[in-house]
């Protein structure tokens, strides 16, 4: 038998990058590899990369770098590289980076896992299932692969291809089995949620899929991330409104409010046709949060669609919004177009309308001051607790400090009694 290897795996990325690395651990689970956090402690290391944006490329080859003089000059013994960046410049990572020894696609998992343990894996291996690197209680679940929407500016169908869509009996007996292991909360994601299933021999929707998690026992939240506007239907509406576990909560990345740059994009939609979206939305669930995520500095964005865009974030307001300057990516349509808007320019715009959201948050905020709030809890160390409403994402959205101790992934009716731009301080309801 081999030795027992230390393998440490960074994973780097949004939550979809996040689920790949869960089934990967996942099966290298009861194998010759032992894994631990520390890369300093690792005689074998693998970083999945992520791809997308200039900045996220910096970190995984930095990520990268770093592990290859380790190699140089410590105890690992092994580097191995997946992901999107792999997926994308396999062959330059290789010319570049000797010191790597293999490199695999986002999904190559059962490749990976006979490549370090040296035995042949079948994926439908029983053994095969996640381990979470989330806290046990909340847990993503893709369920969907790569995209068909073609937008100017986005690389993801070069790197994952277009959409491959799981059935909901996959989906289900993976929700299901997260549920036995104590997962409360379910984060459905995909590169756009809402075209789910259309691709399917026997076409489905995401309403159909809402509905079925929602029976699962032991899940309490289910929540959406990544709606397109142009594909949020009603029946998705209705869903989300009937559903009594799904939270009252839409990740819908609008990317942009000026007509001239949603057709640049290709965005399928108009300003008036993502305020008729919203408007239906909000008619259905009152007090739905909306997240969405903008984009500005695109080639050919005037100083008329900037206003455009900032006029309707403070007409809509948003819960909560991020937002991202342009950055070319290599192969995609706006790509052949001139990087016109100088650096400077695309900071002043986003940081102006960050003031304008800070605004906007924390006044949102102020007003549960006085209510009621059921919470789950995230972190409980001393007396730090920190928990999430029903409107928050782990990580990206507000939280809640509560005073005194709490079990975590345990919920709570909290009372607010302070706030700011992108917290709300509580105690627990006795």
């Amino acid at each position: 038998m081999k030795d027992k290897k230390t393998l440490n795996l960074i994973s780097l990325g949004c939550a979809k990058n996040l689920v790949d690395s869960e089934i990967l651990l996942g099966g290298l689970d009861k194998t010759n590899v032992s894994i631990t956090k520390d890369p300093e402690k690792a005689d074998t290391i693998v970083v999945n990369t992520c791809g997308f944006l200039d900045i996220a490329r910096e970190e995984s080859v930095d990520t990268i770098l770093q592990a290859a003089e380790m190699k140089r000059t410590g105890s690992l013994k092994e580097l191995v590289v997946m992901g999107c960046l792999s997926e994308r410049y396999p062959q330059e990572l290789k010319k570049e980076i000797p010191e790597v020894d293999r490199i695999f696609g986002s999904n190559d998992h059962q490749q990976i896992v006979s490549f370090l343990t040296g035995k042949e894996f079948a994926k439908d291996d029983p053994l095969f299932f996640r381990s979470l690197m989330t806290p046990n209680h909340y847990a993503y679940i893709k369920i969907a692969e790569g995209c068909d929407n073609g937008c100017s500016f986005c690389s993801i169908p070069i790197m994952r291809g277009l959409q491959k869509s799981r059935t909901i009996s996959s989906i289900m007996d993976e929700a299901e089995r997260l549920a036995l292991n104590g997962t409360k909360e379910l984060l459905v994601i995909a590169q756009d949620s809402t075209s789910y299933g259309w691709d399917l021999e026997k076409k489905v929707y995401l309403s159909d899929l809402l509905k079925e998690l929602n029976t699962i026992n032991g899940i309490e939240w289910i929540r959406v991330h990544y709606a397109h506007p142009a594909h949020l239907s009603q029946r998705i509406i209705d869903a989300i409104a009937s559903c009594d576990k799904v939270c009252n909560y839409l990740d819908m990345p609008i990317q942009h409010a000026s007509d001239d740059m949603l057709k640049a994009m290709r965005r399928g939609l108009g300003q008036d046709g993502i305020k008729n979206r919203i408007s239906r939305l909000r008619d259905a669930v009152p007090n739905i949060a909306l997240r969405t995520t903008l984009i500005v500095g695109h080639p050919g964005e005037t100083e008329d669609d900037y206003h455009q865009l900032r006029d309707f974030v403070e007409e809509i307001r948003f819960d909560r919004l991020g937002i991202f300057t342009y950055s070319e990516e290599e192969g995609t349509l706006a790509a052949d177009l001139k990087d016109d808007i100088p650096r400077e320019v695309k900071d002043k715009r986003k940081n102006e309308i960050l003031e304008l959201q800070h605004e906007i948050s924390l006044e949102k905020n102020e007003s549960f001051i006085g209510k009621r709030l059921r919470v789950i809890i995230d972190e409980s160390q001393g007396n730090v607790t920190v928990g999430r409403s029903e409107y928050d994402s782990p990580e990206i959205d507000n939280i809640i400090h509560i005073k005194g101790t709490a079990e975590v992934g345990v919920f709570h009716d909290i009372q607010i009694i302070e706030a700011n731009e992108y917290e709300l301080i509580g105690e627990i309801i006795q």
